[in-house]
């Protein structure tokens, strides 16, 4: 996959003005691509524009699944697991601030185009931002699904198993592409309006969450004395 290979521009012409700058098809075929390559070389990309807010999304789920992994294995220390849980939190934290910049972007594009929905269209309950969140936890979960159909280790039974949840989730990435394909459209059509969601996380941020703003204050009074 190339920089080039996903990158959109904007049109003059009045039916590319309201084409959507990536199709869903060409977003999965990136998320499929990047989970079998990330799993052989370190996780990383050099995608621009809105494929790159996308690779950055996908990476962040990426690292967080494979901590996650990490967190439920019987053979980790306390020590270790503490670890994982702050690398968890940090990299789910810049999950969702990933997820608010590709929707920052597809906005800043409407107002580039100078597309604007109705003021009676209806919104979705779900941003593209959100839905290509869940399609690229989809794909490295049917990555990982895959692993366990081909398991030579495996028996029969375990293989069937996992190839019949296979069978759900591509069922799944079919409906879900679909959805989030009319989505796109029907936001660059101006039938929608695309509005940002904050999700607003607290935990992290040492002046919200009282366990560390209450640390902090512990410490200074410490320190003062």
């Amino acid at each position: 996959m190339t920089a080039t290979t996903f990158s959109s521009q904007s049109s003059p012409t009045d039916t590319a003005r309201h084409t959507p700058p990536l199709t869903v098809a060409a977003i999965d075929e990136m998320l499929e691509y990047l989970v079998a390559h990330w799993h052989k070389v370190e996780p990383a990309h050099h995608e621009q524009g809105l494929g790159g807010r996308i690779c950055d999304l996908h990476r962040f789920n990426f690292l967080l699944w494979h901590e996650e992994d990490i967190a439920r294995s019987p053979e980790v220390t306390d020590a270790r697991i503490a670890q994982v849980k702050r690398a968890i939190d940090k990299y789910n934290q810049a999950r969702n601030d990933a997820i608010e910049k590709t929707d920052d972007w597809l906005i800043e594009e409407l107002a580039r185009r100078g597309i604007v929905a109705g003021p009676t269209a209806p919104a979705a309950t779900e941003t593209p931002g959100a839905a290509i969140d869940r399609l690229s936890i989809l794909e490295l979960r049917r990555f990982h699904m895959q692993e366990q159909i081909d398991r030579a280790d495996a028996t029969q039974e375990h293989r069937e198993k996992a190839a019949s949840r296979m069978a759900v989730l591509d069922m799944q990435r079919a409906h879900l592409m679909e959805a989030l394909q009319r989505l796109i459209g029907e936001i660059f059509a101006g039938q929608r309006p695309l509005r940002g969601f904050r999700q607003m996380k607290m935990y992290n941020d040492p002046s919200m969450n009282p366990y560390l703003y209450k640390a902090a204050e512990k410490a200074g009074t410490r320190t003062a004395a």
